[in-house]
Order: structure tokens, then sequence, then C-alpha cells
């Protein structure tokens, strides 16, 4: 490959301040600090099982509560992954996967396709893991979805341990991710009958 596929952004409002580097053909490392611990934990497990070089560096109104970090976060990362995969050239674009951690198994699919949207259905029985509010992860993952223009697909199919199924979905939208980012030799152009992604 002849260019780096990476993105570096900064998102400064009166709520959040952000820092996001990321590098798609990377190889897992990561460098994550958000003020929010598990949501650290959950950040790191896209870059290990997506193979994605990140460093996320973020201050927010913590005091207040976790929602406008966590989805800023998303946002910059969404707007992450368009940039660096410019106009799509050659993506395998349709990724998916069920990821299992001992009760819990989770689905996601996500395609590459220009339009962001999200499905989430996915149970929490504890409200808060740590400084995380549970019913942040759809959040999250709009805001990822809307701005990087994918769809995605996330479906719990089983599980009782909210931290379980929540770190499920996180690391099958980092693998679902790096099957669809990646680059398919036999793929002429961008992968659609569009033209255009």
């Amino acid at each position: 490959m002849s260019e780096k596929r990476t993105a570096n952004i900064e998102r400064v409002t009166n709520e959040t301040q952000i820092s996001l580097s990321l590098e798609i053909d990377g190889n897992g490392t990561s460098d994550i600090s958000t003020g929010v611990g598990f949501f650290d934990h959950m950040l790191t497990h896209i870059a290990k099982h997506g193979l994605f070089n990140l460093t996320v560096k973020a201050t927010g109104d913590l005091p207040i509560d976790d929602h406008h970090t966590v989805e800023d976060v998303g946002i910059v990362l969404g707007k992450a992954f368009a940039e660096a995969l410019g106009d799509r050239t050659g993506v395998t674009r349709v990724g998916n996967i069920a990821v299992p951690m001992d009760e819990a198994l989770v689905y996601c699919a996500l395609d590459i396709s220009g339009r962001g949207f999200l499905a989430c259905d996915l149970t929490y029985q504890t409200p808060k893991l740590g400084d995380f509010t549970t019913e942040m992860v759809p959040e999250f993952f709009r805001a990822v979805a809307v701005n990087a223009g994918w769809t995605v697909h996330l479906r719990q199919l089983a599980g009782t341990n909210t931290h379980h199924i929540i770190e499920s979905a996180f690391k099958a939208f980092g693998r679902a991710a790096s099957q669809a980012v990646r680059i398919d030799p036999r793929v002429e152009g961008i992968p659609s009958t569009k033209g255009t992604l």
C-alpha cells in the first residue's frame, strides 16, 4: 500500500476537548485517556481487535456526567474513519462477526455504505460500570456510524453480565471493522454499483 490510511483530528467545544489519531493499517497499539476508565478499556478493545493504532486524549465535563465525553469521542472516531478511508477505493466494505465473552455473545455486522445508521439490540442489567453509563453504548456507536457513514448492526445473542455484553460488542465492532476496511486486491475501484460510497 503506497499511502498510509491515517487521520489526526482535534475537536474543541464548550463541553469537550478531544485529540484523536487513527492508523487503519496498524498493529493494535493504543494510548487512550478520556477520564472514564471503563470507556478507555473499551476503546482499547476496538484498537486491539481491529488492529488499528489509536490515540485518544479527551477532557470533558465529567462532573456533570460522561454523556458528552463518550458521544463526542464517537463523533471524532467516526470522522477519523471517514478521513482515513478516503474514497474507499479497494476496501472489502462489509464485515461481520459474532464474539463471545463467557456467557455473552454479541454479533456485529457493518457496511461502509456512505449511509450512517445504527441498529443496537443490547440489554444492560447494570446502569453504571465504574464512571461509565451503560446507556451510552448506543450513543457512542451511533455517533461513530453517522460520522463515518457506516451502517452498523449490533445484536446480543446471549448474555446476562453487563460488562461481558458491552465488551463483546466493542470487540465485535473492532473485528468487523477490521474486515470491512481491509484492502481486497481483487476489488477494482470503489466496491459499489453506484461507483461511489
